[in-house]
């Protein structure tokens, strides 16, 4: 039996030696070390042998296994070199061509608006506050100044994850960041309900709204909540925030208007406005000939509001605002379809 393992092991190293290709290589596999082979033979034979002789032979059988594995892993390295020398050989490179430019990763536009938003009032003291995307109809609507059947809950038709509307706890996605206002207040005034500290923070995040898919909506966006909550703060100290951050977002020299508005979580309440960068004021069918383009929605925080978020009306006072990021990016560089973001286009993104 032994000499037998030396006449297989002769036998398939000359045979191996003489493929040319995989698929010569293929072929000797399937005949040296397939399930018909002479090796595989050999342990079937095993049990027929003496029990003296097994240990010895069935050895030498996994040595000559082993040896062949070896040589077919060998020799497939060898052939594999030769057919991309053979390859290389065959192809006509041109060494004066210019390099493929390699294709850098950058931030998706709304993320680039974002930051810069971040900055601009991270220079004027607010701090970032994150909150949860799925909220409860209370937090979402009524804590909010929308009791149950208020018709300003069809302003933003809601997409409902558990429940009904009519239920506190019934789920949604946020419709709007102004949940986390009451959040927020309630966080701040945990710390001391006596005389809870004041609020300065700004709220990002993705909004979700059941509507229509248009060039100018979709049915979700990023939106930045502004809440500044304190003793004394009044509609003018709302007005110089914003006018700054216009000047700081569009240039020194825009032009701004604050008009009047209703939101149910702030009174009195304002649209704000800057001079269209298309026209320059004149009228475009970009700004629907009126030479204003809207770019958020802001107010006092109403009374019960704050009431809701643990501040004592009486004594504090603050303003809200919100804006949408997508928005701000399309005013920006003149975007005529808010899809656009969404839709991963190479085409598109790769211009930021």
């Amino acid at each position: 039996m032994l000499s037998e393992l030396e006449q297989i092991e002769k036998n398939a190293l000359a045979a191996l030696n003489s493929t040319q290709d995989e698929a010569g290589l293929m072929e000797w596999h399937v005949a040296h070390l397939g399930r018909s082979a002479p090796i595989m033979r050999v342990f079937d034979k095993l049990g027929q042998l003496a029990k003296e002789e097994r240990p010895m032979i069935g050895k030498r059988a996994n040595e000559v296994k082993r040896a062949l594995e070896a040589a077919e892993a060998e020799r497939n390295g060898v052939l594999h070199q030769a057919a991309l020398s053979r390859a290389l050989q065959s192809e006509r490179l041109d060494v004066t061509l210019p390099g493929r430019p390699v294709q850098h990763g950058r931030l998706h536009p709304s993320t680039q608006t974002l930051r810069k938003v971040y900055r601009i009032f991270a220079e004027m003291g607010f701090q970032v506050y994150r909150s949860r995307d799925v909220e409860t109809d209370e937090y979402n609507f009524q804590l909010l100044n929308f009791p149950p059947h208020h018709p300003a809950r069809e302003m933003q038709d809601s997409f409902y994850i558990a429940g009904d509307h009519a239920e506190d706890n019934a789920l949604l996605l946020r419709t709007h960041t102004s949940p986390g206002q009451i959040r927020s207040m309630r966080e701040y005034a945990a710390t001391d309900p006596k005389n809870p500290p004041p609020v300065r923070i700004i709220l990002p995040g993705m909004c979700y709204r059941y509507e229509q898919i248009t060039a100018r909506s979709e049915i979700q966006f990023n939106q930045v909540e502004g809440l500044a909550v304190g003793k004394g703060i009044t509609f003018c100290d709302l007005k110089g925030t914003l006018s700054d951050f216009a000047r700081r977002m569009y240039g020194a020299h825009v032009q701004i208007r604050f008009r009047a508005g209703h939101f149910p979580f702030t009174e009195p309440s304002a649209e704000m406005d800057i001079e269209c960068f298309v026209c320059g004021g004149v009228g475009c069918p970009v700004c629907k000939r009126t030479g204003w383009l809207e770019i958020l929605g802001c107010g006092m925080v109403h009374p019960i509001v704050l009431q809701n978020g643990g501040y004592d009306p009486r004594q504090y006072s603050g303003y809200a605002f919100g804006m949408g990021t997508e928005r701000i990016t399309m005013l920006a560089h003149r975007i005529e379809d808010i899809r656009n973001f969404w839709a991963n286009d190479m085409r598109f993104l790769q211009q930021f």
